[in-house]
């Protein structure tokens, strides 16, 4: 066996800092897949240098365009831009260039080999001559990596002269594109060995490596594209912030060392450290995404927040028209709506269940929820008789005033007799703002005709 390869990276230290993420378009990519392509973003910024986006679609069967189009859509949304693009398909003439160099130089040879399928078919492949010796690699998270070669034995690096296969191409066009680092998902721990031997055979400088660990599901397995993990675009299509989808990613297996957990990415341009990555997985939670996302609502002025919700707003409600009232009347509701959801998409579900139709229309109200313990139905009449009066002398239609000309007689009576039936009244729901708030939205006239009405 030969002595043991150790690759030390300190020629990187005056390097332009070059990284990459370089997906296959073979399916809808998870957060797991975004947080390494957003990682290695924020390293190439934070040191100055270059991100490149990389399509690995050598995959022929499995790869479709329409991921690779989902791919570039998410990036533009989320604000992951790139300042080179290549696809690695077009590349195929490099590949092939450099595995009749690795066969020439008896690097690497044809076998005539029968398929795996059972078939019975002998089919020719290209497997690597492996030296036979101990590479041993720094990890930037995990340290000192040692891995004897020996056991992995002549490996395929190639179908055919025209097929090359992941770890040989890999290799090629991280050298071609001058990658420097690369931060991939701990699962390629396995795969460096190989194509370090790669590097080493075409006589190219080695980069250094960043193996991040997992991001696991809720029940802390791995998460997969198999296992039906939900895909960032989803995620965008049901109304989540890029800003908070983004903290959300950032902040699952890194933490900047302080109690600060809402960034921007600009600031996250600056402060981001592969030292600050944890070493074991982390679980995606979805309570902390809606949390980030709830942070991120209050930050939108308003022009911002109907921009984006009157995307969600129910086509089948007739009263949500482009009428000035509708108009109106949903900018007073803005804060309550906002006080309600998670994302966007909640809107939709809100409105359809009917949590707002008061708003709009006069409610359909169950005389029987307006008296409770403390007082029975006539108790509630006179109380209601009491606030309209109050309400007809309130010449300033404003939530205070509203709340000032009921509150003496509401304490007087005690605020569940008084309050109580007056929400009911005006909204037909259990549930619902309190009244002030309500009357406000609604103007004095509807409001004293609704409780008109149950009188």
């Amino acid at each position: 066996m030969s002595k043991p390869t150790l690759f030390c990276y300190d020629a990187f230290m005056n390097t332009k800092v070059v990284t990459r993420f370089a997906p296959s378009p073979t399916g809808h990519m998870h957060v797991g897949s975004y947080r390494t392509a957003f990682f290695s973003y924020l390293f190439a910024k934070k040191h100055g240098g270059k991100f490149i986006l990389r399509i690995e679609d050598t995959d022929k069967d499995r790869s479709k365009a329409e991921y690779t189009d989902e791919i570039l859509r998410v990036f533009e949304k989320i604000g992951i831009s790139y300042d080179e693009k290549y696809i690695q398909s077009e590349q195929i003439g490099r590949h092939k260039e450099l595995l009749q160099k690795l066969i020439d130089e008896k690097k690497a040879y044809i076998s005539r080999e029968e398929a795996k399928d059972g078939s019975g078919t002998i089919k020719d492949v290209i497997r690597f001559h492996n030296p036979n010796k101990v590479v041993v690699f720094e990890d930037i998270i995990r340290g000192s990596i040692s891995t004897d070669t020996t056991d992995l034995g002549d490996f395929v690096i190639a179908k055919n002269i025209n097929e090359p296969l992941f770890h040989f191409v890999v290799v090629v066009d991280d050298y071609d594109e001058g990658i420097t680092h690369i931060i991939r998902a701990e699962e390629h721990i396995a795969n460096t060995p190989r194509q370090i031997l790669i590097y080493e055979a075409l006589g190219f400088t080695i980069p250094q490596y960043a193996h991040l660990p997992l991001v696991l599901a809720p029940d802390k397995t791995k998460m997969s594209k198999r296992k039906r993990a939900i895909p960032v675009v989803d995620y965008l299509e049901m109304g989540y912030l890029p800003g908070a989808l983004l903290n959300t990613i950032c902040m699952c297996g890194w933490n900047p060392g302080t109690d600060q957990e809402i960034f921007s990415k600009e600031e996250l341009e600056n402060i981001f450290d592969l030292d600050k990555i944890q070493k074991s997985g982390a679980v995606f939670n979805e309570e902390k995404l809606n949390w980030f996302n709830r942070e991120y609502l209050k930050m939108l002025k308003t022009e911002e927040f109907w921009e984006l919700a009157y995307n969600y707003l129910p086509k089948n409600k007739d009263y949500l028209n482009n009428s000035d009232n509708t108009k109106n009347i949903l900018n007073k509701i803005e804060n309550i709506i906002r006080n309600k959801i998670d994302k966007f998409s909640d809107i939709n579900f809100l409105f359809e269940k009917g949590e707002f139709d008061y708003f709009f229309e006069k409610p359909n109200v169950d005389i029987s929820i307006l008296s409770n313990k403390d007082q029975n139905i006539d108790d509630a009449r006179n109380n209601i008789k009491e606030i309209i009066k109050l309400l007809n002398n309130n010449n300033v239609w404003d939530y205070e005033s509203i709340k000032s000309s009921l509150w003496e007689f509401a304490e007087e009576k005690g605020k569940g007799n008084v309050l109580w039936p007056m929400r009911v009244a005006l909204s037909g729901k259990d549930k619902s703002p309190d009244p002030f708030e309500i009357a406000f939205i609604l103007g004095k006239s509807e409001s004293i005709e609704r409780l008109n009405n149950i009188l």
